[in-house]
């Protein structure tokens, strides 16, 4: 089973994607976390050109978006499709949507072009389940700065509160457009509560996969 997870910066993508691998694990699941950029050695250069540039020579949004193709077609085949042959339940914080939401509906590059691009890059591989933690992007912000310095931020966080209002906007129309997939989880609700939705529907979605096998 192939399962993401997406939101706005400072949404608990984290703390959700391992606290369900814990639960995962305890019911005897093989499973592998990773994300995008950065699933791999490769990914991890990828990942610190476009979030940790040098000041000089930041990525201009093409390129951002094409790092982003690359670490996506490198990761697809050398650790996620790998891990699936495997039967291990894997779990991604960050895929395609991710690219939709921040170049698409942020950036502005045209969500078709987008779509294809992905396709190329994964081979048409899209997950089971995506889990929307849905946050106002102000919040998800004040959470990161509680941890961290605006210095020590990465580019992205650092961007205008209009872009990350862009990205959150993204979601919630791509999550609207394909509901069968998405399932909106309410990040201002406790840690506790939101892991008990997410595996619910893991748990849920394991057992058709099951029964259709």
């Amino acid at each position: 089973m192939f399962i993401t997870f997406e939101g706005v910066e400072g949404a608990g993508k984290s703390t959700q994607i391992s606290l369900l691998n814990k639960s995962l694990i305890e019911l005897g699941l093989k499973t592998l976390i990773t994300k995008q950029p950065g699933g791999s050695i490769l990914g991890e250069k990828i990942r610190n050109l476009i979030l940790n540039p040098d000041e000089e020579d930041k990525p201009i949004p093409m390129t951002e978006l094409l790092l982003y193709i690359a670490d996506r077609a490198h990761h697809v085949e050398t650790v996620i499709k790998p891990a699936l042959a495997e039967n291990k339940v894997v779990i991604c914080d960050r895929y395609t949507d991710s690219t939709l939401a921040y170049q698409g509906f942020a950036r502005g590059f045209e969500i078709e072009t987008l779509e294809k691009l992905n396709k190329i890059a994964t081979g048409g591989l899209r997950p089971v389940r995506t889990f929307l933690l849905d946050l106002n992007p102000e919040d998800g912000l004040e959470r990161i700065k509680k941890f961290r310095s605006a210095t020590k931020m990465d580019r992205l966080e650092r961007e205008k509160i209009d872009f990350h209002q862009k990205v959150r906007t993204g979601f919630l129309q791509l999550a609207e457009r394909e509901k069968e997939r998405f399932s909106i989880i309410n990040a201002i609700s406790s840690q506790e509560e939101m892991a008990r939705q997410i595996l619910q529907i893991v748990k849920t979605d394991l057992q058709k996969i099951k029964s259709v096998g």
